[in-house]
């Protein structure tokens, strides 16, 4: 592998400076987040420039942009903490919480409701019945019993014995 220039080295380190403002702006692309992968995907520079290296004698070295990925980092968390979420999809993902809430609560009051106008309806239905079965209990009395007159209906519009009208 071809080692960088100090030009390439700036070019790609401005390169990924404007990549992380416009990730931090919520300038994201369609699947990515605010994280390392899409930085380097943006930005086109590989992950691994991001990640500590290790010597041919085993001691560790800073890769050559591990500076700008702990940046990235450090300005993602000030965002985070003051209320400013640069990445849409959790920013979407709490809206969706939010509104999966509010939903759960509309259901519950909902059933809570149809559990009362349900112990209303049988209710009614009861008293009806009821009231239906005193009706032709009182029916059928007036009809066994000769002591009780039918009244005349409306048919004739004359007035009964004895009106004063």
């Amino acid at each position: 592998m071809a080692r960088l220039t100090e030009e390439d080295k700036a070019r790609n380190e401005a390169a990924i400076r404007a990549a992380m403002d416009r990730i931090l702006a919520g300038n994201l692309p369609p699947g990515g987040k605010a994280d390392l992968k899409t930085l380097a995907a943006m930005a086109g520079v590989t992950r691994t420039g991001f990640y500590p290296k290790k010597n041919r004698d085993g001691t560790p070295r800073p890769g050559p942009y591990q500076h700008l990925a702990a940046e990235f980092e450090r300005r993602l968390q000030e965002l985070r903490a003051t209320g400013q979420i640069a990445d849409p999809r959790a920013a979407q993902i709490e809206r969706l919480k939010k509104k999966n809430a509010e939903l759960k609560e509309r259901i519950a009051a909902r059933d809570t409701e149809l559990a009362r106008l349900t112990e209303f309806k049988t209710l009614a239905i009861s008293r009806l019945a009821a009231q239906h079965d005193e009706i032709e209990h009182l029916r059928r009395q007036a009809a066994g019993n000769g002591t009780v007159r039918q009244l005349p209906t409306g048919a004739s519009h004359q007035a009964p014995y004895g009106s004063y009208s």
